[in-house]
């Protein structure tokens, strides 16, 4: 009999998570790895920590943020692959954020955030250490040095909502120790999802028996094998707006809003959470078309973020349209839906159309637009359901639209 653990389908049931990515790369400027693309000194790296203020780092306006924005949960990089850490290290190293003139331990202010506003913190911590010498020289010693890193987090920032961790893809081959480093989480955080992303080349791949969740790092989710095993786990895409994680001030390269909220659903469909990341300014602000895209997501979740949460996807696809199940409705998102207008203004105009779900086992009672609550037309034939999906009025254009089916 499969093992369901109710945290992990809370943790699913989020649906939607924030991702930041903050460290002393920041400063720099050109994304989390310029240590390791640039090929940088220790020497030339470590005084960026003698000019790390975290002036304008406001763990509740980013939890506000996140909040408008329709996310559930929120994921920060307590320590990158450079090693610095935004938490009191407790005398393990002098490369962390007490020993900064910022002088504040981040993580804490994090956490009593993100429960003021009732979201889950989520702690990312790096396996992988370019600046630590044990790494390479005596990896027994470094995982000793991980183990008791993360025993921290466990233990001074009160109930967290999982550990988030990556680099093992560093090295494949290697020990990692992982009974002992999960098994410590398990006895001091028994309800901490764990998490340790499989990287880019093995999105969705399954690993150790206590992950709670498989990861697809910039790609849409698919069910893979997951639910062939004998424990449920969760599924997580995580996703950069532009093509960076950290900060870097010349990538223009960003997604559309439309894009994040397309992606947003297809994780949903999926049975995935979206984990969409951002990378806080230097000294720790938000870049403002970072902040404006979060809250211009947050207008579509306020219309139709209900059907994402608390839902699971049902078994009829129609293609581009799928339904969702939950809070006793099902849920039909429609993608791709054009606008009725003139076709001399209108540059995706479309007509009238039906949509057949083969299926649905359930009585429909009646189906409206979530955002506007106007009735859409239907039949229903034994199990076969029939949706007049009209295009959208002159003046919207939503990206994705939600109709909600009130159950009999």
């Amino acid at each position: 009999m499969k093992k369901i653990f109710p945290y992990i389908e809370s943790f699913e049931k989020r649906a939607f998570g924030m991702f930041i990515h903050w460290g002393l790369y920041s400063e720099i400027g050109r994304g989390e790895w310029v240590y390791h693309m640039e090929n940088m000194t220790p020497e030339a790296y470590k005084p960026l920590m003698d000019t790390f203020t975290a002036k304008d780092f406001d763990a509740e306006v980013i939890a506000k943020t996140a909040k408008a924005a329709g996310c559930r949960y929120i994921t920060l990089t307590t320590r990158h692959h450079d090693g610095f850490s935004l938490f009191d290290t407790k005398g393990l190293s002098e490369f962390d954020v007490m020993h900064s003139p910022c002088g504040r331990d981040l993580i804490a202010e994090f956490c009593d955030a993100c429960r003021k506003f009732d979201l889950l913190p989520m702690l990312y911590h790096t396996t992988l250490d370019w600046m630590h010498p044990d790494f390479n020289e005596d990896f027994e010693k470094y995982l000793e040095y991980l183990r008791k890193s993360v025993e921290l987090l466990c233990t001074n920032y009160g109930k967290i909502g999982g550990i988030w961790f990556d680099g093992n893809w560093s090295k494949p081959d290697a020990d990692w120790q992982e009974d002992k480093l999960y098994g410590m989480i398990r006895r001091l955080q028994p309800e901490a999802m764990i998490i340790n992303n499989t990287g880019l080349d093995s999105r969705g791949k399954t690993g150790h028996p206590e992950i709670d969740s498989v990861t697809f790092e910039q790609g849409c989710p698919t069910n893979g094998n997951r639910h062939a095993l004998d424990k449920y786990v969760a599924a997580e895409m995580c996703e950069t707006m532009n093509d960076h994680w950290g900060i870097a001030v010349n990538d223009f390269n960003y997604k559309s809003p439309a894009t994040m909220i397309e992606h947003l659903c297809l994780c949903r469909k999926a049975e995935a959470n979206y984990l969409l990341n951002i990378g806080l300014c230097a000294d720790g602000g938000f870049e403002p078309i970072q902040k404006e895209f979060l809250l211009l997501i947050g207008r579509w979740t306020d219309l139709f973020g209900e059907a994402l949460y608390n839902t699971k996807p049902y078994r009829a696809d129609q293609g581009s349209e799928f339904i969702l199940k939950g809070n006793g409705k099902l849920y039909i998102v429609c993608m791709q839906r054009g606008i009725a207008g003139d076709g001399n203004v209108t540059v995706t105009k479309a007509e009238d159309g039906s949509s057949v779900f083969e299926g649905i086992a359930e009585k429909i009672k009646s189906v409206r637009w979530m955002d506007n609550k106007e009735s859409v037309a239907f039949t229903q034939e034994g199990e076969t359901l029939t949706v007049q999906l009209v295009p959208q009025r002159y003046g919207s254009s939503f990206c994705v639209r939600i109709a909600e089916a009130e159950i009999e």
